[in-house]
């Protein structure tokens, strides 16, 4: 099979057309369909005619995760307790070589984005992908879309805004946050409460998504005396079961917890100025199943 096959043409950009449809969708499996919608497209359009495969491409997987996102959203369905994105395990070390270029891919694909992403319209949010973690030019993401330059700066702008009020205002350094884990960890394990909220901020949150399907807090939890005391308790009832380990999940460290070699919980801390100001977890087992086998 030569290099210039439809199917290596494909392949060779399917990392970027999954990472436009996570970032769309904020869920593996649906980001995985419309990947594949895009394939079944590509496998019956005429090559000859395509001068550039990747923007060929991208338009497709971003206009089919539109209609994906709209259709989600039309269902209007109810979810217990808070929501988070689907862990999804990332490694930008081949595709970003450029610290810089890693850091803006790694930000864009974290949990605190990609919850204010769910606040945007579907177009609103296409804008911002491509121009925010793609660097595609304006002129560009109209031809994607369909629409006017002149809509596109604007729905860049409102979606810009709209990140920028809500977000976390603080950057996450990687080496930070990876030396900070694993003092959570132990901190949690000996279940010693007062080194846990020594690395705590005094407004640290906990966001516990379960969709009803597990155990963790129905609310976001606030203030480090209550969150610290709910790691604790939690960890002295659990642990026993679990084994634990780490992995690169949505732009950073995170922890992986196994109940018999199954997904059990996935952890992420976003950490600033030596302690931690939000804590992810993440235990509605139908978002773990892309993680089973790491």
């Amino acid at each position: 099979m030569s290099a210039d096959t439809p199917t290596d043409v494909f392949e060779a950009h399917r990392p970027v057309l999954m990472g436009v449809a996570y970032r769309m969708l904020g869920r593996v499996a649906d980001a995985e369909d419309v990947v594949q919608d895009a394939w079944l497209r590509w496998s019956g359009a005429d090559h000859g005619q395509v001068r550039e495969p990747r923007g060929y491409l991208v338009r497709i997987t971003t206009r089919l995760a539109v209609d994906r996102l709209r259709e989600i959203r039309a269902r209007g369905e109810a979810y217990a307790g808070p929501w988070l994105p689907e862990p999804y395990v990332t490694d930008f070390a081949d595709s970003a070589p450029d610290g810089a270029e890693r850091a803006v891919l790694a930000d864009s694909v974290s949990f605190a984005v990609l919850v204010v992403l769910e606040s945007l319209s579907p177009l609103e949010r296409a804008v911002f992908v491509l121009r925010e973690a793609f660097g595609y030019p304006y002129a560009e993401i109209a031809a994607v879309l369909d629409r006017g330059e002149a809509a596109v700066r604007q729905l860049a702008a409102r979606a810009r805004r709209h990140v920028d009020e809500r977000r976390p205002r603080y950057t996450v350094d990687p080496a930070e946050r990876r030396d900070l884990t694993k003092r959570f960890l132990a901190a949690a394990a000996d279940g010693d409460l007062a080194a846990l909220m020594s690395l705590l901020a005094p407004d640290v949150r906990l966001v516990g998504d379960s969709g009803g399907k597990a155990k963790a807090p129905l609310r976001v939890l606030e203030t480090a005396d209550k969150v610290g005391r709910f790691l604790v308790a939690v960890t002295a009832a659990e642990a026993s079961r679990l084994s634990l380990r780490l992995l690169e999940a949505n732009g950073g460290v995170a922890v992986l917890a196994l109940s018999g070699g199954k997904p059990d919980t996935v952890l992420q801390l976003d950490v600033a100025d030596g302690v931690v100001h939000t804590v992810y977890l993440v235990r509605n087992p139908d978002k773990l199943r892309s993680l089973a086998g790491r």
